[in-house]
């Protein structure tokens, strides 16, 4: 098929390029012409494993271009997919601003047999607009689908080929078997292909990442009380995991949720329930939750040095809001970085990718280290934000060493307290006992 993907962010690149691999023709367009500049020389603007390979391979092989003309990209195209940002906007609803300016852009250029799908994260109702507006532009019946994206950062190659579900919003069941046979290379091992209406398909996306969010809440929550009773938290996830109807998904305790996704997600669907005169409670508690235990790390910090961190020097380890990414948006790391300072302390970072992007807010204001042992080098203490694989398994013995004291803040419960404490560390983590040596 011949598919225009206009946007070339996180889900847009990912999206074309995928479709692209599986044989089909796509043009990923942006307005931004120094992006799609980079892109056609091969140059990836985003961490993610495997996909520099893929957009390299598939532009090769012409499946895949960019450029910055919707126009000529859309005339030809039997599927427009709309994979723009919606960012959070000032009342917290998502801001549409982009997606109408693309709809009103590609109007003029439409075949009258193409579907427009929205790849993009939209609030119920954002299809059923789309289609009333260009309907009034072209005057005719235009097609208009939902097609909500569930890629994990850090995954989205595996995620997008081996999904664990596809779902398509559709009022025209031909419209529904062409983005069937659009997907079919990917569902060969009969994961299902979910058809339904648009405003069904919309609501899903922000009910999955509302339902992530408050199972990363629930279980911060219970880790906080789990540590004030004097238990384990890790013992109680496994006391509630084993149950078949819980499992252990997204039930790792640590210092919060960031990212693009969980927190405009949970904040739009908000205010989507206050627009509907329904009282979002739950989720305003599952964000606030989340926004105070990103200050998890800091409070313990205080309350081994009492309050006094001026002078200190602190090694943060990852700044990244996960693993296998370098997006730092809402990344716990931030606050503790942003507090740190303020205290007067001293801030020595590493992260295997995101760093180029914390230097480009902190700029001279802490010290890059390429290396983790190196961050530690006159330390009086390790933070650790990020449970990148490498911060797993390090040189106790010389962690130890380098720290002017063996003093550690784990926000991802990386280590064994027992162990910990037999190398001699103070060692924090989250709903466990403080271990002292």
């Amino acid at each position: 098929m011949k598919i225009a993907m206009v946007g070339t962010g996180y889900v847009g690149l990912v999206t074309g390029t995928c479709f692209a691999d599986s044989g089909n023709q796509v043009t990923c367009v942006d307005i931004n012409a120094a992006k799609v500049a980079a892109l056609q020389e091969g140059k990836i603007p985003i961490f993610e494993p495997g996909l520099e390979e893929l957009v390299v391979r598939n532009s090769e092989a012409g499946r895949l271009l960019f450029t910055t003309d919707l126009a000529a990209a859309v005339k030809d195209a039997e599927l427009v997919y709309l994979g723009v940002g919606t960012p959070q906007g000032d009342d917290g609803a998502a801001d549409l601003s982009a997606l109408w300016a693309v709809v009103d852009g590609l109007a003029p250029h439409l075949q009258p047999d193409a579907a427009v799908v929205i790849k993009s994260t939209v609030p119920v109702g954002t299809n059923a607009q789309a289609y009333a507006r260009l309907k009034e532009l072209t005057g005719r019946e235009c097609h208009v689908a939902s097609n909500p994206e569930f890629l994990k950062e850090g995954a989205a190659i595996d995620d997008f080929m081996k999904p664990d579900r596809v779902v398509v919003g559709v009022r025209d069941e031909k419209v529904g078997e062409k983005l069937r046979r659009l997907y079919a290379p990917f569902l060969r091992t009969e994961k299902p292909f979910l058809v339904m209406s648009p405003e069904s398909a919309e609501l899903t996306k922000y009910v999955a990442n509302a339902m992530l969010a408050t199972k990363i809440s629930f279980i911060n929550t219970m880790a906080n009380l789990t540590e004030k009773l004097g238990g384990d938290i890790n013992d109680v996830r496994r006391g509630i995991g084993h149950d078949s109807r819980i499992g252990f998904s997204f039930l790792f305790p640590g210092v919060g949720y960031g990212g693009s996704c969980f927190p405009k997600d949970v904040r739009a669907l908000e205010a989507m329930f206050a627009r509907a005169g329904i009282d979002p409670v739950m989720l305003q508690a599952v964000d606030k939750i989340n926004e105070e235990q990103k200050s998890t790390l800091l409070e313990k910090i205080n309350d081994y040095y009492s309050d006094d961190l001026a002078g200190k020097t602190f090694a943060i380890w990852g700044l990244a809001f996960k693993p296998r990414t370098d997006d730092i948006r809402e990344a716990p790391a931030l606050v503790l970085i942003e507090k740190l300072l303020a205290a007067g302390a001293k801030v020595r970072v590493h992260d295997p990718e995101a760093t180029e992007n914390v230097a480009a807010i902190y700029g001279d204001k802490l010290i890059y280290c390429d290396l983790p042992l190196e961050t530690l080098e006159g330390a009086d203490a390790l933070a650790i934000n990020t449970e990148w694989a490498e911060f797993r398994q390090p040189d106790m013995n010389e962690v130890k060493r380098l720290l002017s004291a063996p003093v550690i803040f784990d926000g991802r419960n990386l280590y064994d307290c027992a162990t910990m404490k037999d190398l001699g560390f103070t060692y924090y983590s989250i709903g466990r006992q403080t271990v002292r040596p």
